[in-house]
């Protein structure tokens, strides 16, 4: 074996930069929360928090939190990290987020009227965004019926002290967030906090009319759309009585059966952008609803590609009746059933075809928790988790208007955004009275959007 001479690096590693940072792009957010008023509308709705008039409001308090989620922080202790990152307070909106234990004390002092006045908050900027946009995305916005999605997510905790979560029929400690959210802009409206076993129905009411009345003025009849979990008639009609029009997924009970199995043949059309599936209209309303159509989707399935273990979720879609000839092997495939109540008019295929984007509330769960900081709630004190997932939800709707306003042709999710943007490295020099950021070659992007960010207004009065 021939003897190899290792070489001693020539690369000198130092850390004694201060004028460093990781998170350059932060930029672009403080400059969307100057735009949108953010940290005003937060204190304007929410008052006072401290007896004295020192140290951070309520608007800059939840903002450093958001920030600090935004840049990839997913407990408390991580605004230590954040507040230690000195270069980047001259980029951040909040120069110097508290320390962990100081956002612990001013996280209890948000009860219900306050995270009531972060929701109004979440409406005001949104408002304030439609405002700023340009004439392409205001079109995207507003050129259509708005859609408010309507769902829940259970929050997997650990640890027996922890108050206000319990466990919920899969046997986990959780806390449920139920959510309110507008579809096209991606941002939260309404939300509401309870334990893993609360059933989310008898406050869904309450938070999908929020949502409703948290919609920008101006827009189209509003459309809601929910799963069957939310097949309930006291939403339906307070839906109705919004001054909204709903389309609610239909549980494959009997009476749904029979309706599905009443379809005539020939009724059936071709559904769009999805692979062997067809669209009826069928007769069915409960008892004692108001007046609703019932669309039918059928997806047809090779019986090769049906699934024997019974557990299988295909499975409980499908016509028992064709389910058990295809198992009997006496037919080669089957059809899986799904049904929808609406009150719109519109073409069925076309409606179909919408209520599928209902995906997107999915999309804003697995963004929050993935890259906000909503996969855990970090306190045994409940006041303070509800706190949390209101910065989550802040978070989330500041990365889909900062990019809203910076002209982004699609909403990247939080992964992405965080590596093109907000944790690009960059050095905080001054000169001439000015802020300089050096950014690498390879961030015209973020130059960009900084420069069209920058020159948008900060709210009146």
């Amino acid at each position: 074996m021939k003897n190899v001479e290792h070489c001693s690096s020539s690369v000198v590693v130092r850390a004694d930069d201060p004028s460093l940072t990781g998170s350059a792009g932060m930029v672009c957010v403080a400059e969307a929360v100057r735009a949108l008023g953010v940290v005003e509308a937060i204190d304007g709705f929410v008052g006072p928090i401290k007896q004295r008039n020192r140290g951070l409001g309520a608007g800059e308090f939840v903002v450093s939190v958001a920030e600090c989620l935004l840049g990839g922080g997913d407990f408390l202790a991580d605004l230590d990290r954040s507040r230690a990152d000195t270069a980047a307070g001259a980029l951040r909106a909040v120069a110097r987020p508290p320390a962990s234990t100081t956002a612990r004390t001013l996280a209890q002092r948000f009860g219900p009227d306050e995270l009531a006045g972060i929701e109004a908050a979440w409406v005001e900027t949104t408002a304030r965004a439609v405002e700023l946009v340009d004439p392409a995305g205001h079109a995207a916005l507003c050129g259509q019926r708005p859609t408010v999605d309507l769902d829940s997510t259970e929050i997997e905790v650990f640890g027996r002290h922890k108050q206000g979560v319990a466990y919920n029929y899969l046997g986990q400690l959780a806390g449920r967030v139920l959510l309110g959210t507008w579809a096209e802009a991606g941002v939260a409206l309404a939300v509401e906090t309870m334990a893993g076993n609360q059933d989310p129905r008898p406050a869904a009411p309450d938070v999908v009319c929020a949502a409703i009345a948290g919609l920008p003025a101006g827009l189209d009849r509003p459309r809601v759309r929910m799963d069957s979990g939310f097949f309930d008639r006291n939403i339906i009609e307070a839906v109705l009585g919004a001054g909204a029009d709903v389309c609610v997924a239909a549980p494959r009970n009997p009476a749904v059966v029979r309706a599905w199995r009443a379809v005539d043949e020939t009724a059936w059309r071709p559904a769009t952008a999805m692979r062997d599936a067809e669209v009826a209209e069928a007769v069915y309303t409960p008892k004692g609803w108001p007046p609703m159509r019932a669309i039918v989707r059928r997806v047809r399935h090779p019986a090769e590609r049906i699934s024997t273990d019974p557990r299988a979720r295909r499975r409980r879609t499908l016509d028992k009746a064709q389910l058990q000839l295809v198992l009997d092997g006496e037919a080669d495939h089957a059809y899986g059933y799904s049904v929808l109540l609406t009150t719109l008019d519109a073409d069925i295929v076309d409606i179909e075809h919408w209520f599928r984007g209902r995906v997107a509330i999915e999309d804003r769960f697995r963004d929050a928790k993935l890259g906000y900081g909503l996969r855990h709630l970090p306190s045994a004190d409940p006041a303070i988790n509800h706190l949390w997932v209101a910065a989550a939800l802040t978070a989330m709707n500041l990365a889909a208007l900062t990019q809203l306003l910076a002209g982004q042709p699609q909403r990247r999710h939080a992964k992405r955004l965080r590596h093109d943007w907000l944790r690009v490295p960059g050095r905080v020099t001054r000169h001439a009275r000015r802020t300089i950021l050096r950014l690498p070659t390879t961030a015209s992007d973020l130059v960009a959007a900084h420069a069209r960010l920058a020159a948008l207004p900060a709210p009146s009065g």
